[in-house]
């Protein structure tokens, strides 16, 4: 068994869709919309074939994102090295992402970064 797919609401469709396919390197389907209810949707592709869907609907609620709440707390991607962590890191910083952790080795062994990206989702770059 594996995850088919995660699915997240997000308000600016299109600036997902960008910052997913430009720092992450997901490749995107051309898009859904369902003209009756409003519904829109893009499924993003990774190298392991792993998928997300990112989602928009008219009047969506968009409450606070605390970064220590229960729920979904954060999507993370394996770029492979640290190299490739640290260089990412520095480049959605620069880009004007707030990195909150990393790079760093945590105490159960893993090399990351967690920024928060668009919406305040948090997004964990690791090895």
């Amino acid at each position: 068994m594996k995850i088919e797919h995660v699915a997240m609401y997000v308000n600016d469709l299109e600036g997902a869709r960008d910052f997913f396919m430009k720092y992450l390197g997901g490749t995107s389907n051309d898009g859904y919309h369902n003209r009756n209810t409003g519904f829109r949707s893009y499924f993003i592709c990774f190298d392991d074939s792993s998928r997300l869907e990112i989602m928009n609907k008219p009047e969506m609620a968009d409450m606070e994102k605390d970064l220590n709440r229960t729920g979904y707390a954060h999507l993370a991607f394996s770029l492979g090295s640290k190299e490739k962590v640290d260089e990412l890191t520095k480049q959605l910083s620069d880009d004007g992402y707030r990195v909150v952790s990393g790079p760093r080795t945590t105490g159960d062994g893993y090399y990351e970064s967690c920024i928060v990206a668009f919406e305040d989702n948090q997004i964990e770059i690791t090895v």
